[in-house]
């Protein structure tokens, strides 16, 4: 092992970390031994001192890696930038494209989107801040199934809604949004019911997105929160504004581009570019590097060993900086150390007490919530139907398998790197910096410096603004068309509901500031309110998806399903959250002869894994069971027959007639029912491979040692690779012929429009 060199000469001659004593160093090579760590030096690490990662990028006050002004610059400048690359870009579309913005085209991008670009909206749309931080923060948690599950649990909705992307298209063609369906099928009450579960499907996912980008941006800068919350979604209202739908279509690919490019170069930190001399030599220089799989395996079994950390203990007042140009011992800085600096010892629930494997009882209740809430935002959020009804028929479904595929290299590879990575790097890290989404730019600023820390966000902001302006567009279709055309101005124009989706846009965005601002009040993290959400919206999944799948489900088991389901899901969370400990710890995990005071609903217990677990669950299947037991019992009474499709084919009008782009034969039933059968194929199949095929194979694994480790994340590196490659040139292939015309500035015949 590499520390026997430092051992070599004996006390005397001992050449070690400056807080890292001869007599330390010499305990942890023995016990390094005995663990079968080879390659790991781990007398390079000052494994009692936490990285002050704060520090490392420079000291601009208040821990932030940045000064002030310029976290205002990139917030502000990115916004701008934006906005006038995909108002230049939609623009270019209008006058070699043929393109003419009407209220049909701001709202549904024409409805010819091509599979690379459908994918890319997904991918897009569908990373979130949590995409780039809670899944990170479940690896620190949890260890690797933490990764697994946020990737598995939040791809499967994507390709499964693939199924109803072709429904549309078979059933409702003339469609803005979903809400359109549930009136023609059920009436004014159902639509007022799941517009409610709408427009909080979307307020709880904008919230996340503001409460991960502001305490990120807050970290970096020191920029207020609340000015964060604000300021942030300024661009995303400007490009949405001009260009709508198809200016979030073409932002969205740019976003993606950018964070997959990202993506790729801090998985080849990680697993590829080893440390500078400190890394391989015996120097007084920390190593702060990894380089291969088999060195972060080494450095979270040597952690796993290491005594956990408790209060009452006696901890270290100063701390390495390890990229300072004096090694010495004077280069120490008084920090205040706590057990909650630490990531020592086992991880209770985990099989040996181990990071590096799957049987987590705790990273299983998380992919429970994860697969459950995460039906919520992806079946009754607007924005993922917006995308169907954009794409053309021959391009949804596998537009939504190839999204769903790419996407989940984002918080597999990357949490599986960076997330893994705070805790092997010995980052000073509690948990609440954790649950606020901090553990990626930790790792980044360790691995990288002042750089890594700035393209976690950049990531962060691409996150952000393309989800953002899709829940505003989702949010502008929504109050057009469902509550302005349907209960204010039943005979308005395109003009007309072109205004006020614009309008909506603006409103939303300040509406977003203030939510944000609601979240940060309260003190509920973004981890928190991940969880959270398949309890509130979860319900409303199953009745949904029947409007547009079956033709026996009916209004009242529609809405009997949605509410009531809601109701006990609300019950079943907090009646497990008054069972925990006040500050949301499970009873029976305390030691023996330890009690707690139980009973008590505050954010700590309605947090809890347990309650949000139990919510979650109850909306998801309860929901079901209500719909089809009401639907069953009305139609034994004669009251309901089964719904006639062409009903939903005729009840649905455009307000504005345009030419579509888009083959007649592709409108077909002999052409829409062969694709329906492959999404349906592919979409179940690989979803039964990603919860269950795939964990269970790995289950005999137990925990992993380092060649299963490593072949675990060569697949998370190599699938890393191959989707960012193809999500980046499938677009731009497949539009190539729109591309040469404006590099040939040769302009297209405009598209016709007809007035309603």
């Amino acid at each position: 092992m590499a520390c026997n060199e430092r051992l070599a000469n004996g006390a005397e001659g001992y050449v070690g970390l400056p807080n890292v004593p001869y007599s330390q160093c010499e305990e942890w090579c023995k016990a390094g031994t005995a663990l079968g760590i080879t390659d790991l030096d781990v007398c390079s690490i000052a494994w009692n001192n936490p990285v002050p990662w704060r520090k490392i990028a420079g000291d601009f006050g208040e821990g932030a890696i940045m000064d002030e002004w310029a976290g205002y610059v990139l917030v502000l400048g990115f916004g701008v930038f934006f906005s006038i690359v995909t108002t230049i870009m939609v623009k270019l579309e209008q006058i070699y494209g043929g393109l003419v913005i009407s209220s049909e085209h701001f709202n549904t991008a024409g409805r010819n989107i091509k599979t690379g670009l459908t994918a890319a909206v997904i991918v897009s749309q569908w990373t979130w801040a949590a995409t780039l931080l809670q899944s990170s923060n479940v690896a620190s948690k949890y260890g690797l199934s933490g990764p697994f599950w946020y990737a598995a649990g939040a791809t499967v909705q994507i390709l499964l809604f693939g199924i109803l992307a072709i429904e549309i298209k078979k059933k409702a063609p003339n469609m803005h949004t979903f809400l359109e369906m549930i009136d023609v099928r059920w009436g004014k009450l159902a639509h007022l019911t799941f517009l409610f579960f709408a427009i909080c499907t979307n307020l709880i996912v904008t919230g996340m997105l503001l409460q991960g980008g502001a305490a990120v941006v807050n970290a970096a800068s020191g920029m207020h929160i609340v000015a964060a919350n604000f300021l942030i979604p300024v661009g995303v209202i400007l490009y949405t504004w001009f260009g709508g739908l198809k200016a979030t279509f073409l932002a969205s690919y740019i976003h993606t581009s950018v964070i997959m490019i990202c993506l790729v170069v801090f998985i080849t930190y990680v697993y590829a570019v080893p440390g500078d001399i400190e890394c391989t030599s015996a120097t007084e220089k920390q190593c702060n590097a990894l380089g291969s799989a088999a060195l972060l395996w080494e450095r979270l079994r040597f952690l796993n060993y290491l005594p956990a950390k408790t209060a009452g203990m006696t901890f270290p007042d100063g701390a390495y900086v390890p990229t300072a140009d004096d090694p010495g011992p004077g280069n120490f800085e008084k920090l205040t150390y706590t057990e909650k600096d630490y990531h020592h010892g086992p991880v209770n629930g985990n099989r040996g007490g181990s990071y590096l494997t799957m049987l987590s009882e705790d990273g299983l209740s998380f992919g429970v919530v994860n697969i459950v809430g995460n039906f919520g935002t992806v079946f009754v959020d607007q924005s993922y139907w917006q995308s169907a009804i954009a794409a053309r028929p021959s391009s949804a479904h596998r537009g939504y398998l190839l999204g769903g595929l790419v996407w989940f290299t984002i918080p597999m590879s990357l949490a599986t790197a960076l997330g893994l990575s705070s805790l092997a790097l010995n980052v000073k890290m509690p948990a609440d910096e954790a649950a606020d989404g901090l553990a990626p730019p930790a790792a980044a600023i360790v691995l990288l410096g002042q750089g890594g820390g700035i393209m976690i966000i950049i990531m962060l902001f691409m996150a952000i603004t393309s989800t953002g302006s899709a829940e505003c567009i989702a949010v502008a279709s929504l109050f057009a068309y469902d509550i302005y055309r349907k209960y204010i101005n039943p005979e308005c124009t395109g003009a007309q509901l072109l205004k006020v989706s614009r309008l909506v846009v603006v409103g939303y965005g300040i509406v977003c500031g203030l939510f944000g601002y609601f979240l940060y009040g309260v003190g509920v993290g973004l981890g928190w309110v991940y969880n959270f959400m398949g309890t509130m919206i979860g319900s409303a999944v199953i009745p949904v998806s029947c409007c547009i799948c079956t033709r026996y489900m009916t209004k009242n088991g529609a809405i009997a399903g949605a509410w009531g389901g809601m109701i006990l899901a609300l019950v079943s969370w907090m009646s497990v959250a008054a069972s925990r400990c006040t500050n949301g710890d499970d009873p029976d995990d305390l030691a023996e002869g330890v009690d707690c005071d139980t009973g008590k609903l505050n954010v700590d217990t309605l947090g809890n894994i347990n309650a949000q677990t139990a919510g979650s669950v109850v909306a998801l299947c309860v929901s079901g069971i209500i719909a089809f037991l009401v639907a069953s019992i009305e139609y034994k009474m004669g009251t309901e027959q089964p719904f006639e499709w062409e009903k939903m084919r005729e009840g649905i009008k455009r307000v504005e007639q345009e030419a579509d782009d888009v083959p007649e034969y592709e409108m077909t039933s002999e052409y829409l029912d062969p694709a329906a059968k492959y999404v349906f194929k592919y979409g179940v199949g690989y979803s039964v491979f990603l919860i269950f095929v795939w964990p269970l194979a790995v289950i005999a694994w137990g925990v992993f040692d380092k060649a299963n480790y490593t072949l675990w994340a060569s697949v998370a590196f190599c699938w890393g690779y191959i989707a960012s490659g193809f999500i980046v040139v499938l677009p731009i292939y497949e539009s190539w012929g729109s591309i040469s015309n404006v590099l040939t500035c040769k302009k297209a015949t405009p598209a016709t429009k007809e007035q309603a």
